[in-house]
């Protein structure tokens, strides 16, 4: 039996990211066999948990995934742990406009108790009322205990503690804040773990800092078991051919590893390859893959990578990009410096960042027929970039946002050569 438990917070900007790598890392230290999962969309966050954990992070989606790809997820996670950690998006209760899709939709849904992160820097008594309240908004939720994030002194802790406690709720740890527990972000989150210059320190020391700080053995007793969920054999979404090419490197990270597993699991064969290093897809690859991540970071470089652009032109394979993938098969990109850097024009589509603009959101698509996937599907988007120019091409999707209403196309399409922003996660519910 394995059991699980949330960690959530009043808002973003509390560091339960930072906590949930911290009690990830001490428990393993101690012995425990922990896995984690994220909650929402989320490519950088998990990358933090696998190294912390050693153990591959999986997200559950309440508002994108289907229900057996939410019990496929927490299967796959209960065979090789004694404890899950599933770290929240945004604070406990938000999420999309309608439907499902907030921490607390989640924690009520797996029946799991929550542990809530607050930040302390600017408040002491008043923290009673501000955990009171998150504790009795619904009653589908046990807030089970409280970590105090960002401590000063042991009197801060004193007082904290002594205002929590009287409403009847569990202090099971108090962390400092410490400068050498703050990582570097960017324009879409955290900088990625794999650029982190110190990422194996950096884990050990949240470690050190977790034992330290939290009482482990009161977490571990404060969690429940995994609920029993029937799962099915149906993939999450089918492979994109048989033999996938899929880009990996720092440009090309946001891959979600529950459809590797998935398209793995249904014979496909997964053939990784780095265009900044100027690689091409496997020649016999009869799909290949550029997903999300920074190509506006290595605009230059990938600009004078002739191979690897090349390869893409020649290729009679099925091409598709994802966010920044889509905007590498465009005709170039514009950094955030004005710089124009060519791309591949198999999409006659320039993006840019030297006009920013913030565009997030689920989404929910219809595709033209031309991805051998189910017709509806489930995504978010998330990017900075705007469209600099675009020209004539078949559209890739029509979408709607979370209220359902139309927000128009989304991507384009020329034969075998498509992509978008959406990042897609899986097929819609029937």
């Amino acid at each position: 039996m394995t059991n699980g438990i949330i960690i959530a917070a009043p808002s973003s900007g509390s560091g339960k990211t930072v906590v949930t790598l911290s009690l990830l890392a001490a428990l393993r230290q101690s012995g425990v066999k922990v896995a984690s999962a994220k909650v929402g969309p989320d490519y950088i966050d998990p990358c933090f948990h696998t190294e912390s954990s050693g153990r591959p992070c999986l997200n559950l989606d309440q508002w994108a995934m289907r229900p057996q790809t939410i019990a496929q997820n927490l299967a796959q996670l209960a065979q090789s742990s004694q404890l899950v950690i599933i770290e929240g998006v945004m604070g406990l209760f938000d999420g999309p406009e309608l439907g499902k899709g907030s921490t607390a939709d989640l924690a009520a849904k797996l029946d799991l108790p929550v542990i809530l992160v607050v930040n302390c820097s600017h408040q002491a008594q008043s923290i009673a009322a501000l955990v009171k309240g998150f504790a009795e908004l619904r009653s589908d939720i046990n807030l089970a205990g409280v970590i105090l994030n960002w401590v000063s002194s042991d009197r801060h802790i004193r007082l904290l503690k002594q205002a929590v406690e009287t409403i009847g709720i569990k202090v099971i740890g108090a962390i400092p804040r410490v400068s050498d527990l703050q990582l570097p972000s960017r324009h879409l989150g955290l900088v990625q773990a794999n650029e982190h210059p110190e990422i194996k320190a950096f884990v050990a020391r949240a470690g050190e800092i977790g034992t330290a700080s939290v009482d482990l053995q009161s977490l571990i007793a404060l969690a429940k078991p995994l609920p029993d969920i029937t799962t099915d054999t149906a993939t999450p979404l089918p492979p994109l051919g048989q033999r996938i090419a899929i880009a990996r490197d720092e440009a090309f990270g946001f891959f979600y590893p529950h459809l590797e597993t998935a398209w793995k699991s249904a014979g496909a064969e997964i053939i990784p390859f780095s265009p900044l290093a100027d690689e091409a897809p496997d020649k016999t690859a009869d799909a290949i893959f550029l997903p999300g991540g920074y190509p506006e970071l290595h605009g230059g470089k990938l600009a004078a990578n002739t191979n690897f652009l090349n390869s893409l032109k020649t290729s009679n394979a099925l091409i598709y990009g994802e966010c920044g993938g889509y905007m590498v098969l465009g005709d170039g990109i514009i950094d955030k410096d004005g710089n124009h850097h060519a791309m591949t024009g198999l999409l006659p589509v320039t993006t840019s960042f030297a006009n920013r603009k913030l565009t997030l959101g689920y989404r929910s698509l219809t595709h033209t027929g031309a991805l051998p996937w189910p017709k509806k599907l489930k995504a978010h988007e998330f990017h900075f970039s705007t469209i600099q120019d675009q020209k004539q091409a078949d559209p890739l999707f029509e979408a709607k946002d979370t209220t359902g209403k139309p927000i128009g196309h989304m991507g384009l399409r020329r034969g075998k050569i498509m992509g978008s922003y959406a990042h897609v996660i899986d097929e819609a519910s029937a």
